[in-house]
């Protein structure tokens, strides 16, 4: 088989074809000899007109006759025209030499045809594409036609044509109608066996090979096409949005940018919109630009020093807090705008905004921004039709910012981490298999996708109960003490000293600590602290320079703070000390048992250190080099992972006398029974499971942790107990066999639980078992 596509060595049409109304005539003389009630007086007509005009019998060599028959052209043309439809659709009629259309639609004429009406070339097929398009459908008829063999025709053809009155471009699907199109053949046809014809089906982009087994000499064409184009703008460019944004850096790059905002432009319908993108960088709370757009993000085009930015960022902030889209039919009468923010937006020739939310689940990842010079192009019929796009962008924002993210990770890990030396051999193999293709093409290559298949995931996690709330608790209880610290100084120093900017400060020290009984914001914290260092402290230095009885009070308060942090710091670090002894001892511990399960079997060993430890493992046939794999290792491996939590939950519990904060941490393993494949991202030196089905095990180990026991508000997971999640009985089955050979060596309480566990978001029909360890 030719591997070159749309092969075709003529560069005209190879067959003998003629324009003829003879196939039509023969239809609608069909519809009088068939004596239908509904054609007959139709056909009369028509056979009465032809008897004046017999020229429209022969083959059409001159249009110009076509002009001086005119009536009975418009009755045959009611088969394929209705009359309802001739100020809606766009059909037209072409000969089979497929250059000008004798019969048209005004619509088709403003679509498809020259003053003319000879058919523009469409933008997206030249014309070898075009010509080889229509040899490939004669043939296809051909086989039906005298062979027998019906062909399916499941090309979708798609025109793409500018729109000179909007000055942009449009899409159209083709139908085309080939019923009165006759092909005859004018010599005796070879015949094909079985073979010959499969050798033709298996090379249809190859014509030459068609042309020489039946010779377009051997046939003649008479009659018309019909063709009928429906407009499919808006769902080619979803599609064509759709693939950009699934690409690589299509947010990063400006002419990628430029291409995004182009299609957008074709969607509306407007050919002025201009596109914008912000991104909410979650870790730093501000948004960052994407794109070197015509107009950069309406947000980031101004200074952050400048009045519109706080404008702006007001904007913005509320979008992100509501979650409604902002539409602005007019920025120059908007009372929705700031005076700064308006004033910009119109200095920019934005006179019409619309600015909605991405979220990709349930976080804002971004604000997506549509601005026209023109008031009212954008209103809010418009919002749903970019619901049909925003997740789109959303997904690529998320991507993109994930990518920036691991563009930092790597220079990390490229320094500090190593392979894995379990899959070494396989990074080797790629890098070897990689420098052989450089060779031979004499130039850069990418590396090959390292992908392991058939791999079996073993999850396991200790997660320390309620850690922000002891940490929100114990920066709650310093913040309080700090305050009250200072107040104790500054109502001393009334006592002695009655200024009025000491009672201002007191005042404002005795509302916020009025504030932080009602609850505590991070927010607030930072302006309090604020407020401390520069308002508070130093009046201190002021009152220790003219009041000497209040140094032992201005001495306690500065023994109280932290000398590194300059804040008062026990609780929190007592908190933070805590956690990390925790994490430390459990940490230590599976690196050391993990060592002994590599002796077992070698496998792929993550381990991650948060308010808690977890750690995956993925173990089968593929990971490894030379040791065959057998399910007893990954039986063997699932009772040691059970073993180790059990541990875990001992060391942790034995653990809490040394604590300054009595911190308790659960246990949960997560049971997938099914290999899934795992693929080694490059970008970002990590592996993650391949495939959309396997996605499903990792959207459950995010979940799974935080997950409530069915009909109940008791979380799944509880100090001194290991929680087995899983979701097929078999599984369950196996893991009863472990646990109860624990509970025979003294490790685990009789006792089993037998949970189901409530529905998580995408993930439905989870149990559990719940098993408590002896301590």
């Amino acid at each position: 088989m030719h591997s070159q596509e749309h092969q075709i060595s003529v560069s005209k049409f190879p067959f003998k074809a003629h324009l003829s109304f003879k196939p039509i005539i023969d239809y609608w003389q069909q519809q009088q000899d068939g004596c239908r009630s509904s054609f007959l007086l139709s056909a009369q007509e028509i056979n009465r007109l032809l008897q004046e005009a017999p020229e429209l019998l022969e083959p059409i060599t001159d249009l110009k006759v076509l002009a001086q028959h005119e009536c009975v052209i418009d009755l045959l043309m009611t088969a394929i025209f209705p009359p309802a439809t001739r100020e809606v659709e766009a059909i037209g009629t072409v000969g089979p030499l497929y250059d000008v259309s004798f019969y048209y639609t005004d619509l088709f004429k403003q679509i498809i045809l020259t003053d003319q009406n000879v058919l523009k070339r469409p933008l997206n097929i030249d014309e070898h594409r075009m010509l080889f398009n229509r040899v490939r459908m004669v043939y296809f008829l051909i086989l039906e036609k005298f062979y027998g063999v019906q062909v399916p025709h499941e090309e979708f053809l798609i025109y793409t044509v500018p729109d000179y009155q909007l000055g942009l471009y449009r899409h159209f699907n083709v139908e085309i109608n080939t019923q009165f199109l006759n092909i005859t053949h004018t010599q005796p046809l070879p015949e094909l066996a079985e073979k010959d014809i499969q050798y033709l089906l298996d090379n249809i982009r190859n014509m030459d090979i068609w042309m020489e087994a039946l010779s377009p000499d051997l046939f003649e064409i008479n009659g018309f096409y019909t063709l009928h184009l429906v407009d499919v703008t808006v769902q080619e460019v979803l599609s064509s949005l759709k693939n950009d944004l699934l690409e690589r850096d299509v947010m990063l790059a400006p002419d990628r940018f430029e291409q995004l905002q182009e299609k957008v432009r074709i969607f509306f319908k407007r050919p002025h919109l201009q596109l914008g993108v912000a991104a909410f960088y979650k870790n730093r709370s501000t948004f960052v630009n994407f794109g070197n757009k015509i107009n950069h993000s309406f947000l980031l085009q101004s200074e952050p020093s400048s009045s519109s930015y706080v404008g702006f960022k007001a904007i913005y902030d509320s979008l992100v807090q509501n979650g409604q889209p902002l539409v602005i039919k007019d920025v120059a009468k908007s009372q929705q705008l700031p005076d700064g923010v308006r004033e910009e937006m119109l200095a920019m020739g934005i006179r019409n905004i619309v600015l909605a939310l991405l979220r990709y689940g349930d976080e804002p990842i971004g604000i997506l921004e549509l601005g026209s010079p023109n008031p009212g192009d954008l209103d809010n019929f418009s919002l749903a039709k970019m619901d049909q796009f925003l997740p789109l962008f959303s997904v690529a924002v998320n991507r993109n910012s994930e990518e920036i993210e691991a563009r930092v990770q790597a220079v990390i890990r490229e320094k500090f981490t190593a392979i894995h030396p379990v899959l070494e051999w396989r990074f080797r193999e790629a890098a070897l298999n990689m420098l052989d293709k450089m060779n031979v093409t004499g130039g850069p290559v990418e590396m090959e996708p390292i992908i392991f298949p058939d791999v079996y995931p073993l999850y396991a996690a200790a997660d320390v109960r309620s850690s922000s709330t002891e940490r929100n608790t114990a920066i709650l209880g310093d913040l309080t003490e700090h305050l009250q610290l200072a107040e104790r100084i500054l109502k001393k120093a009334l006592e002695v000293h009655a200024l009025p900017i000491l009672d201002e400060l007191r005042f404002s020290v005795s509302k916020h600590l009025r504030l932080l009984k009602k609850g505590f914001l991070s927010q607030d914290g930072i302006l309090i602290f604020e407020m401390l260092r520069t308002q508070v402290e130093p009046m201190f230095e002021f009152l220790e320079a003219t009041h000497p009885d209040l140094l032992p009070y201005i001495q306690n308060y500065r023994d109280a703070m932290d000398p590194q942090l300059g804040i008062l710091y026990k609780r929190r670090k007592a908190f933070e000390e805590s956690l990390t002894l925790i994490n430390e001892t459990i940490s230590e511990y599976i690196e050391q048992e993990e060592l002994n399960a590599q002796q077992m079997y070698p496998h792929y060993f993550e381990k991650f250190k948060t308010d808690g430890v977890e750690f995956n493992i993925y173990v089968g046939a593929s990971l490894e080099e030379r040791q065959p794999f057998d399910i007893m290792f990954l039986r063997n491996l699932r009772l040691w992972q059970l073993m180790v939590m059990c541990e875990v939950t001992r060391l942790a519990h034995n653990l809490k006398p040394q604590l300054k904060v009595p911190l308790e941490t659960t246990q949960l393993i997560l049971i997938h029974s099914q290999p899934l494949a795992i693929r080694f991202r490059q970008d970002e030196r990590k592996f993650d499971v391949d495939g959309a089905y396997n996605i499903r095990y990792e959207i459950v180990k995010k979940r799974v942790d935080k997950a409530l026991v069915r009909d109940s508000e008791e979380r799944l997971t509880q100090p001194g107990k290991i929680a087995i999640a899983y979701s097929q009985a078999r599984e369950a089955n196996e893991y009863l066999e472990y646990i109860e050979y624990l509970q025979n060596k003294g490790i685990l309480y009789d006792e089993i639980e037998h949970l189901e566990v409530e529905e998580l978001q995408g993930v439905s029909g989870l149990k559990a078992l719940r098993v408590r360890v002896k301590v």
